[in-house]
């Protein structure tokens, strides 16, 4: 059997209104694999992928994840706090006191990874949107993630911008070894990714090869699933 990059079991959320988000929920993704995860608004993609990361707690169930976790936000905006991309990369690193010359290797290495090295200096508010989501992944690179978890990363992107990052992120998973998943609502993306997982109202539907999930994902459109 492959070793796990991320492991679920019987997992259980709810808000403390009461409110329901995720039910008995169980998945594996392999190491070394891309992953997506589909389902319509309000299904629970974003709730389970904080569970993951350990943003949020679960009421009951297990969560076993490789570490450490990079997690990538819809909006780069909420993560990249520091006035250039090299700066934000190494920000990341503080915690770990590691020499200078280390980081600033860890540094460019991560952005080169992410065809971003000629940026070291830039300034983040110069960014393009697309820019902005490769420097926060570059940041994760440079912690040596082993798990990337990303939430609709493209939704604020252009058409173009949108492919290269799926591609980028790919790449990088076949290339390091990373074990990613991408929640997404975009059926366009599934056409890289190794396999996916359907969620809705907070179970998992189905999972397997991205086309036959594009098609059920679609029925559930078509049913008057509300987005």
């Amino acid at each position: 059997m492959a070793e796990l990059g991320i492991e679920v079991k019987d997992l259980n959320f709810r808000w403390a209104n009461g409110e329901t988000v995720i039910k008995s929920c169980s998945l594996r993704i392999p190491k070394g694999e891309f992953w997506m995860l589909l389902g319509t608004n309000g299904s629970g993609k974003s709730t389970l992928l904080r569970l993951l990361a350990g943003l949020l707690a679960p009421e009951s169930g297990d969560i076993q994840v490789l570490h450490p976790v990079g997690f990538v936000f819809q909006n780069p905006d909420h993560q990249l706090v520091m006035p250039t991309v090299g700066a934000d990369v190494a920000f990341g690193l503080v915690e770990e006191k590691l020499p200078i010359a280390m980081v600033r290797a860890r540094v460019k290495e991560a952005l080169g990874a992410v065809n971003l090295l000629s940026l070291q200096r830039r300034p983040i508010y110069a960014l393009s949107g697309g820019q902005k989501q490769r420097v926060a992944i570059a940041g994760a690179l440079a912690r040596q993630c082993e798990i990337l978890l990303l939430d609709e990363p493209t939704a604020l992107l252009d058409p173009d911008s949108q492919m290269e990052l799926v591609k980028s992120v790919r790449q990088l998973v076949k290339s390091r070894g990373i074990t990613a998943l991408w929640v997404t609502h975009r059926l366009d993306e599934l056409d890289y990714c190794d396999g996916a997982f359907l969620l809705e109202k907070g179970s998992l539907l189905d999972k397997g090869e991205p086309e036959p999930l594009k098609q059920r994902l679609m029925q559930l459109h078509n049913g008057g699933v509300k987005e």
